[in-house]
């Protein structure tokens, strides 16, 4: 999960997603409207478990400042959960912080804080390597990258990037030297020798070479999102913010936020395959809302993307909405 703003548990419990699934979340910034559902749905997936589960561990991603903000919520409350949960913070450089850093985080160091029953560590303070890109996490199938946004406190996109992925199975061939369909095509494809009526196949006589993995970008709250740039060029889907409309592109950006013609021009300029826009000015009608004379609805801000992305392949986020990664 990407974010969790207030409503995100009535919202998963409307959708048929599964909120127990959820075993790692990864915050853009601390603004609010990206972060104060957090609590509450660590403790509605506690309420899940029928009894406590040694096993279960909760990864959080995010920046500095969201360990602190987790435990103390917590504390606060005297929230005791289920399962236990992590929380590694991406340490941004000196440069990346406000001005006013200091006088807001006076005492940032979250490694102070008395930790939380369930917590099991401190969690990594992750730090940016030479090309200045956070390293997130990496498994057997993902590998995790963020880069900063520039916005009014510290923010994040992440980019997911699936590693790549087995070659296509020559089914035909298979068939064709009396193999069945079953568990040996699976052992094929994973890389294994089998031998099947007394006949040996290697994975390579019957398997395609590697395929790319699918590349996922999905950016917090921006007015320059250039710095993502190294880690998410030639993506399949970029998820990025249009809260205004082009004719406020002034007030938008003094905000520290972007207008449509900004996130189709940057897609268009790291070759994006598609153009997610989401966050936008509750002063826009969605698009299943009718409007009224003066009203204005979501789809100005879709057009006026796509004639800057320079392609039709432009979709408006909505609630519920499964986008297919192809």
């Amino acid at each position: 999960m990407f974010d969790c703003g207030e409503g995100t548990q009535i919202q998963l419990m409307r959708s048929q997603l599964k909120a127990a699934r959820i075993t790692k979340i990864f915050i853009t910034h601390l603004h609010g409207d990206h972060l104060f559902g957090l609590p509450g749905l660590m403790c509605t997936i506690s309420q899940g478990f029928s009894e406590p589960s040694k096993e279960t561990v909760m990864m959080l991603y995010g920046p500095v400042g969201l360990r602190k903000y987790v435990r103390v919520n917590l504390h606060l409350s005297r929230s005791e959960l289920s399962y236990s949960y992590v929380v590694h913070e991406l340490v941004s450089p000196d440069e990346e912080l406000p001005h006013d850093w200091e006088t807001w985080h006076p005492d940032h160091d979250a490694q102070c804080d008395p930790h939380h029953p369930n917590e099991m560590h401190d969690g990594t303070n992750i730090r940016t390597d030479e090309q200045g890109r956070w390293k997130v996490t990496e498994d057997d199938n993902f590998v995790v990258w963020a880069a900063p946004l520039q916005h009014r406190i510290p923010c994040f996109g992440y980019v997911i990037h699936q590693k790549p992925v087995p070659g296509k199975l020559d089914v035909a061939l298979l068939q064709s030297k009396g193999i069945p369909p079953g568990p040996i095509y699976g052992q094929l494809k994973s890389g294994k020798t089998v031998t099947c009526n007394g006949i040996t196949i290697k994975p390579e006589e019957v398997v395609g070479p590697p395929r790319p993995g699918k590349k996922i970008v999905i950016l917090g709250d921006t007015m320059d999102s250039s710095k993502m740039a190294a880690i998410a060029t030639d993506a399949d889907i970029m998820i990025h913010e249009a809260t205004l409309e082009d004719e406020m592109t002034e007030v938008c950006v003094s905000r520290g936020h972007s207008t449509p013609s900004m996130a189709g021009e940057f897609a268009r300029s790291l070759n994006i395959k598609q153009l997610v826009l989401t966050h936008f000015s509750q002063r826009y009608k969605t698009l299943s809302q009718e409007c009224e004379e003066g009203e204005v609805s979501v789809s100005k801000l879709v057009e006026q993307a796509k004639t800057a992305f320079q392609s039709d392949n432009v979709i408006a986020a909505q609630d519920f909405l499964i986008v297919k990664v192809t």
